[in-house]
């Protein structure tokens, strides 16, 4: 499936903020007393309605295809649904497994995160020529006459088991030979929070990042090396021995005037989680960054419980279809809430709702 440009430029569509849906939830649960939905039960349930919304986009798309269409501006379905497909459709080459490794052979693999795969071009022929996919059956038929055997230009490939055999058989080989033209899933909603001095969920607004460090974890020198003056020292920069960008922290090095840095003193705090970063990496504070210090200061190690991960709780992600799916994903979400606080009357409401919704959609 390939989009033309004109579909991006008539409606630009923001995403569902995951706070708006999940305090409308709240709200809509505790206007009488019905029940209470967990950041932990709501998340869950949010991923499972977007994926649902999602797929629905292909069985909408597969039925307006074959109703009569129009070209009125802002009216047509067609475009509306293509409008929802853009955000997720990429481009990109075959990945080696394992990563990094070469290419050593026809067979490409797809990328990663490959959803529903649309079309793909041979990067050796004369302009990227299209990729003809073909059976097993009809390629063993193309082989038996000179006039059909594939050519850089005109290639052909077997898709089996998540790969691309791709003919002719013409090495030298790269994972680039082939892009792939494809949809993705959207990511996993996710509503973080941190907790409050009494117990409540506080929303945290930062985006979520698996390669971002802990709010406030805490890190030591990897070694005794040189001296600084004690004090507080606030918004120091860091930068990485790997890909790891924009960590900031805070030091605090107890004792009087000038002291020696040990590996138990300075303690440094995250106070900003940057990106980038892996298991292993260290951070480097430079000489003279804070107290006048005499030298370079390198962390400890970044450890699995220091890197934000699934598990945590902080760090935030939309919704990725678009705002005008917004009231269906609201309803779709009390009805599977009803479920979770036992309330048959939300479950009602909410499929009546989207009954009507999907009726007047069709119409």
């Amino acid at each position: 499936m390939v989009l033309s440009p004109p579909f991006f430029l008539k409606n630009i569509k923001m995403a569902i903020n995951v706070n708006t849906v999940y305090t409308t939830v709240l709200t809509i649960l505790n206007k009488e007393q019905r029940g209470y939905l967990t950041p932990f039960e709501f998340n869950n349930i949010a991923n499972q309605v977007q994926l649902q919304i999602f797929e629905k986009f292909f069985e909408d798309y597969n039925q307006y295809i074959r109703m009569p269409k129009t070209d009125v501006e802002f009216a047509s379905r067609m475009d509306h649904i293509r409008e929802e497909f853009q955000v997720f459709e990429k481009t990109g080459p075959s990945i080696t497994i394992p990563a990094g490794g070469a290419q050593t052979d026809n067979v490409y693999n797809q990328p990663s995160d490959l959803h529903r795969f649309g079309s793909a071009s041979w990067n050796k022929g004369v302009n990227s020529p299209p990729i003809e996919i073909l059976s097993n059956r009809d390629y063993n038929q193309i082989k038996l006459s000179p006039l059909t055997q594939p050519t850089n230009n005109f290639p052909v490939a077997k898709y089996q088991q998540d790969k691309l055999t791709v003919f002719p058989n013409s090495s030298p080989y790269a994972s680039s030979d082939v892009t792939f033209n494809y949809i993705r899933k959207p990511k996993d909603v996710r509503w973080g929070y941190s907790i409050g001095g009494l117990g409540q969920y506080i929303y945290d607004s930062s985006t979520f990042d698996t390669t971002s460090l802990v709010l406030n974890s805490n890190f030591f020198p990897n070694a005794t090396l040189g001296t600084a003056t004690s004090g507080l020292y606030i918004n120091i920069p860091t930068t990485s021995s790997g890909n790891g960008v924009g960590a900031i922290v805070t030091v605090s090095l107890t004792g009087t005037g000038a002291v020696n840095i040990t590996t138990a003193n300075p303690t440094i705090v995250v106070t900003s989680q940057g990106t980038g970063y892996e298991v292993g990496d260290t951070l480097t504070i430079a000489a003279g960054a804070f107290g006048s210090s005499t030298n370079a200061i390198t962390t400890t190690p970044i450890t699995t419980q220091q890197l934000n991960s699934a598990n945590s709780t902080v760090g935030s992600t939309n919704f990725e279809i678009s705002d005008s799916q917004q009231t269906e994903v609201i309803l779709e979400i009390l009805k599977y809430a009803g479920v979770v606080i036992r309330d048959p009357q939300i479950i009602q409401a909410a499929s009546q709702e989207l009954a009507q919704d999907e009726v007047n959609s069709k119409r």
